[in-house]
C-alpha cells in the first residue's frame, strides 16, 4: 500500500495517542476531520493499522523491571522451534518475541516484578525446552524511545480536506 505524508502524519500520531478524535487530529493534519475519519478506516481495514491498544505503564502494574534476552537454540528443527515459539507466546510475562538472524536466534522483551521472577521463568524455559543451548540478559535501565516512526516526506505544497 503507498502511504502519503498524510497517511504518515496520521500513524505517527495515533501510536502517540490512539485516544484522540478525528478533530484534535484535524488540528495537526491539514485535513478535515471526515477526511481523517475515511483515512484511518482504509489503513485499518487495508492492514496498516492493525489494531488499537493500550500503552500501559509497567510500574504502575507491578511489572518494574525490564530484560532483553537473546535466547540461543541448539538445533532449528521446524518442529522443536514451532513448540517453542507457541511456548514463548503463551507466557505473561514475555512481551515480544523476535525470531532473529546472528548470534542469537530469538530476542525476548520480558518485563516482570523482579529478578526472582524473571529467574524463575527462565528457569522453566530451559527445563521445558532442552533444545535451548544459552540465554544473555540485558536489564533495561530505562526506556528512551518506543514505538515505530514513519517518516513524513516534506510537504509538496498539494491540500487535501
Amino acid at each position: 500500500m503507498e502511504l502519503d505524508r498524510f497517511d504518515r502524519q496520521l500513524l505517527n500520531l495515533v501510536q502517540e495517542d490512539a485516544g484522540r478524535t478525528s478533530e484534535q487530529l484535524a488540528e495537526q493534519v491539514a485535513l478535515s476531520p471526515s477526511a481523517i475519519q475515511r483515512r484511518l478506516r482504509r489503513l485499518r481495514e487495508q492492514g496498516v493499522i492493525a489494531r488499537d491498544i493500550a500503552v500501559v505503564d509497567p510500574g504502575k502494574v507491578g511489572r518494574t523491571t525490564l530484560f532483553i534476552v537473546s535466547l540461543q537454540v541448539e538445533r532449528e528443527r521446524p518442529e522443536l522451534l514451532s513448540q517453542l515459539r507457541s511456548w514463548l507466546a503463551a507466557q505473561a510475562h514475555i512481551q515480544q518475541v523476535f525470531y532473529v538472524t546472528g548470534e542469537a536466534d530469538f530476542v525476548l522483551v520480558i518485563s516482570a516484578p523482579d529478578t526472582e521472577t524473571y529467574e524463575a521463568l527462565m528457569s522453566r524455559i530451559v527445563g521445558e525446552h532442552p533444545n535451548v543451548k544459552r540465554f544473555t540478559t540485558n536489564v533495561a535501565m530505562s526506556v528512551v524511545k518506543r514505538g515505530l516512526t514513519i517518516p513524513v516526506p516534506p510537504d509538496s505544497g498539494g491540500q487535501e480536506t
